[in-house]
């Protein structure tokens, strides 16, 4: 009798494990190219600025793309968008090391393929988001642990991209490394586009009558955008990773250098870091993918948040001053890393839980976009900061902004509506697991919970 039950299981966990699969091996990809693109245009021009430039070319179209999107995503599916530009982008990024070879490699041609790389990553990266919900309901999976598992798979691959392409550019070179994210790219197409159920990631058709049926592509991502706009809990939680990722960015594009550099501890302190705290974030991850569902969300959220981000810029501002060791640093890093594990779990299931399946592609973009919108600007807004005032103010003042969204999010009135509904959805579950029924006590609850999201899109 166990084996029947072993093959059905590896059956219902299938979708899942597809999308996952294809996700991380993209993902993984990407990492790795995030280190061998950068070296290469730096060794190859020997100027920073053109470094900057190439990054700037391959986000802005990234962050524009995801935005524009998600009608094309919802209109299509998600499975055909995914495979395809993750196709797009292995042609596009594997053109570099065979035009550089061939001597046919200018520096607008570079620019012209990293950007077209950019603007294919960001409907790739929605399509998977978009079909994580699908692949979590085929699969009988708690959101909150398919969010979550998705965010350990992402935090892991971008550990284990960091060591590989560290590792790729110091005994091969850059150009093996963005080989190898051209190849990824080639795997993760094959893995949606084939392994996945059949009829999974299709268009969902609007139901008559709804904001779904608007035609034309501009309509339907202003009936996106109008849904974003009406839903305060989602769109304060946008505007609030926008300011986190803005700062974020700035960390590592600018204050981070600049902080090695002042201290003395070298570019080996920016892993050491980086390696402490995308460990512990994987740990953090995998334990919330396996508890989230069962945890209060708001108070989870906004302590997250603020641990996450606080601790480690004022430790960087203490150990400017000599007084903390790079392994007290560390040490920090380590435990903000593990806090942050737990705040894509709940943000993911958010993300899906407030926003109708016919509606998911475009708003899960304009969404994603928004909170991305920072990432282009912090590196320029950082180096601005630093060369007016120095790290070490701007480190406490980045502190201090960490501190901004957890009160906005905390007074969200929102989060009553949705404990409610939580609240009933796990009593109706409890009571059909017992066998006594929901009839007698109110019927399925459809009436309260059609209430509640009255409430949560306002």
């Amino acid at each position: 009798m166990s084996v029947p039950v072993e093959v059905s299981r590896s059956q219902r966990l299938r979708p899942l494990v597809g999308v996952l699969a294809g996700f991380g091996i993209a993902q993984l990809g990407s990492r790795i190219a995030a280190i061998a693109l950068p070296w290469f245009v730096l060794v190859s021009t020997g100027s920073a600025a053109q470094t900057g430039l190439v990054a700037f070319c391959e986000m802005a179209p990234y962050v524009l793309a995801k935005a524009l999107s998600g009608p094309v995503v919802d209109r299509i599916g998600p499975r055909v968008v995914s495979w395809t530009t993750d196709l797009v982008s292995a042609l596009s990024i594997g053109l570099v090391p065979l035009l550089d070879a061939a001597g046919a490699l200018p520096f607008p041609m570079l620019l012209a393929l990293v950007a077209l790389v950019g603007a294919t990553r960001g409907p790739g990266d929605l399509a998977k988001q978009v079909l994580i919900p699908e692949a979590a309901e085929r699969s009988a999976v708690p959101l909150e642990r398919a969010t979550g598992i998705s965010g350990a798979m992402e935090r892991l691959a971008s550990t284990a991209g960091a060591l590989a392409g560290g590792g790729l550019v110091a005994l091969i070179g850059p150009l093996a490394g963005l080989g190898f994210n051209a190849a990824c790219f080639v795997l993760g197409s094959v893995i949606i586009g084939l392994t996945l159920p059949r009829g999974m990631g299709r268009a969902v058709p609007a139901e008559p009558g709804s904001e779904g049926e608007e035609r034309g592509y501009w309509g339907q991502l202003a009936v996106g955008f109008h849904h974003l706009r009406r839903t305060p809990l989602l769109l304060t939680l946008a505007g609030a990773i926008t300011l986190t990722n803005l700062l974020d960015a700035a960390l590592v594009a600018v204050l981070l250098p600049v902080w090695a550099n002042e201290t003395g501890f070298g570019p080996s302190a920016i892993g050491l870091l980086g390696a402490a705290m995308g460990t512990t974030a994987i740990l953090g991850s995998v334990i919330a993918a396996s508890f989230a569902h069962r945890l209060r969300r708001r108070p989870v959220l906004v302590i997250g948040i603020i641990a996450t981000g606080l601790p480690r810029y004022l430790a960087l501002a203490w150990a400017l001053t000599g007084q903390l060791p790079l392994w007290g640093v560390a040490a920090v890093f380590a435990v903000c890393g593990f806090g942050a594990g737990f705040l894509n779990p709940i943000i993911g299931a958010l993300a899906i839980e407030l926003v109708p399946r016919p509606l998911l592609g475009r708003v899960t973009a304009l969404f994603g976009s928004l909170a991305w919108a920072g990432i282009p600007l912090g590196g320029v807004l950082g180096g601005l900061a630093v060369a007016g005032v120095g790290v070490g103010p701007v480190l406490v003042a980045c502190a201090v902004l960490y501190l901004l969204p957890g009160p906005v999010i905390w007074v969200r009135p929102e989060w009553r509506a949705m404990e409610r509904a939580r609240r009933r959805q796990r009593t109706d579950a409890t009571d059909a697991t017992a066998g006594t029924g929901t009839e007698a006590e109110g019927g399925d609850g459809s009436a309260g919970d059609a209430e509640d999201r009255g409430r949560l899109a306002t």
